[in-house]
């Protein structure tokens, strides 16, 4: 009760790209655009894979739940930012920051562990086709994805609770697009250090962690194709690892840059910029990587569009 006394700040101000009001209606156009392509992409994944049968294997069912965390991470952060590039300064309130702030932290974080269970689950499949099946059963599958999601529900009600437990005096400025944890704590007037030793200690646990399954996945991954005889299935093991290499290097590296730099290695500016390409790019490239790459998403697409087309023409 006596630091929700001392707390006088009631509301916080996003200042987006302020800096540049000449660029505010150009970026709202792009970022708009990036939103529904996101939107639309992802949402096609997710109906495609519930509604093909011959999708629900494991490979699929991950593919399924990194689209409904994309989606997700999109629909939390690309409406309030597209509120804050249509005005100069935009106001959020404490629940709202915090609302937003909580799924960053648990989508970001889902998403980081499903990476990771899909290497596994590519590591099965190439090392070990024969006892695949048991290896990667109905049961596995449901723990990988229930402590995916349950395990950062635990993180970000901690976290988010923890940085809102601070008094806030003012300023009431986030010179931010959003609600991200490190420039919201910038405004705490409190003294944070143990709260950034955590921060920074559990961001390295949960990067490296995955980060190390899916290196150690990758190298025995790498080891089982050279030795395969046939080209043809060298060529298919490459081509199906191929989208989730591209989609882990996209996320952990955007990811790492943002979360890992030093306090005052980038300017705010800079900083914004580092900030979207995870949660904007991540989402908006995630299902053109899997579906450009992946014939067998591609021929699920086609044959649910002749269906249709067959329902209409009747």
């Amino acid at each position: 009760m006596k630091r929700q006394n001392q707390s006088s700040v009631t509301e916080f101000i996003l200042l987006g790209f302020s800096k540049f009001p000449e660029l505010r209606e150009q970026l709202f156009g792009v970022f708009l655009f990036v939103h529904l392509v996101t939107l639309m992409g992802n949402a096609i994944i997710i109906v495609v894979i519930s509604l093909e049968q011959s999708l629900y294997v494991p490979m699929y069912l991950f593919l399924l739940n990194l689209s409904v965390v994309d989606l997700s991470f999109s629909a939390v952060i690309m409406p309030e930012m597209l509120v804050v590039l249509s005005s100069e300064k935009t106001k959020i309130t404490f629940a709202g920051c915090f609302t937003q702030m909580y799924f960053i932290i648990l989508f970001g974080g889902t998403e980081c562990f499903l990476l990771g269970a899909m290497s596994y689950d590519r590591f099965a499949a190439i090392c070990h086709p024969l006892s695949y099946p048991m290896i990667m059963n109905k049961r596995i599958f449901l723990k990988l994805v229930m402590f995916s999601w349950v395990s950062w529900v635990t993180v970000a009600t901690v976290q988010t609770s923890w940085v809102f437990s601070f008094p806030f005096c003012g300023p009431n400025e986030i010179n931010h697009l959003f609600c991200e944890t490190p420039p919201v704590l910038e405004l705490a007037c409190a003294d944070t250090f143990l709260f950034e030793i955590y921060a920074f200690t559990g961001t390295i646990l949960i990067i490296m962690v995955p980060f190390l399954l899916i290196l150690l996945s990758y190298i025995r991954i790498l080891f089982a194709i050279l030795r395969m005889p046939s080209t043809t299935g060298r060529q298919k093991a490459f081509s199906t690892c191929a989208s989730h290499l591209t989609s882990v290097t996209l996320f952990f590296g955007t990811a790492s840059m943002t979360y890992l730099q030093p306090k005052s290695g980038y300017s705010p500016e800079t900083k914004k910029l580092m900030s979207l390409a995870y949660t904007l790019l991540t989402p908006l490239l995630n299902p053109l990587i899997y579906s450009l790459r992946n014939s067998e998403l591609k021929r699920a697409v086609m044959r649910l569009w002749r269906r249709k087309v067959d329902l209409h023409t009747f």
